[in-house]
């Protein structure tokens, strides 16, 4: 589970994020607005958790933003606990609000409480994340950030070849079975060859260890950071 983390403390944004990492939680840290808006145009997240008084704004402006962009769990972490505040948090659409200080242990009840609700709503999907790519199998759609990649169906059913693999070693020829046309077209290794470039350069381009496409020397591909 990938999370937003917007707290203007250091030290408080460092302790729970430790305490977050040891969970299992994949943490992303944000101090300011700015940061969180750059974090939310690069990646997608399960759980936004933001503090609301910021240095260059507020946390419901990052809730806005994330909200437009995908159907996210959010949290807000604040020492205010002024009812205004919390009905703004609610009606901007936060799934809970949690008043400064409280324990680690109250937080993750309720950080799984919110996401089993999500799961709950969207879990007929699994998505695929790495990096800034998020494939969403049930719709045949690929992400590079906020972009949608303009695949081909066959460079799209090798992605989800090399992502449903989960970092396992693919040969060639094991893609090539995946790729084999459903009307029968041959497809050959030269091919196979074309479609890992082109595939590589809508991922990111060719750039050696930027590649999300690992060559395997003797073996094959695999799908990896």
């Amino acid at each position: 589970m990938k999370v937003l983390f917007v707290e203007d403390d250091h030290s408080i944004a460092m302790g729970l994020e430790y305490s977050l990492r040891q969970e299992g939680y994949e943490v992303r840290t944000c101090h300011t607005v700015a940061e969180a808006e750059t974090a939310l145009s690069e990646e997608l997240f399960d759980l936004c958790l933001l503090d609301v008084t910021l240095p260059d704004g507020n946390g419901y402006e990052i809730c806005q933003k994330a909200k437009r962009r995908e159907d996210v769990a959010v949290i807000f972490l604040t020492a205010c606990d002024d009812e205004g505040n919390v009905v703004m948090g609610l009606d901007m659409g936060a799934d809970d609000y949690i008043t400064k200080p409280f324990r680690i242990r109250e937080l993750l009840s309720r950080m799984k409480s919110v996401l089993r609700r999500y799961r709950k709503t969207d879990g007929a999907e699994q998505l695929f994340r790495l990096r800034d790519i998020t494939v969403y199998p049930l719709q045949a759609k690929v992400y590079k950030g906020e972009e949608e990649l303009n695949l081909t169906a066959m460079e799209y059913r090798l992605l989800l070849t090399l992502v449903q693999a989960e970092g396992r070693i693919l040969s060639r020829n094991q893609l090539l079975e995946s790729l084999w046309d459903i009307g029968g077209d041959y497809v050959n290794d030269n091919t196979l060859t074309v479609y890992i470039k082109r595939l590589r350069e809508k991922l990111g381009g060719e750039n050696g260890e930027a590649d999300l496409i690992k060559t395997v020397r003797g073996m094959g591909y695999r799908l990896g950071e």
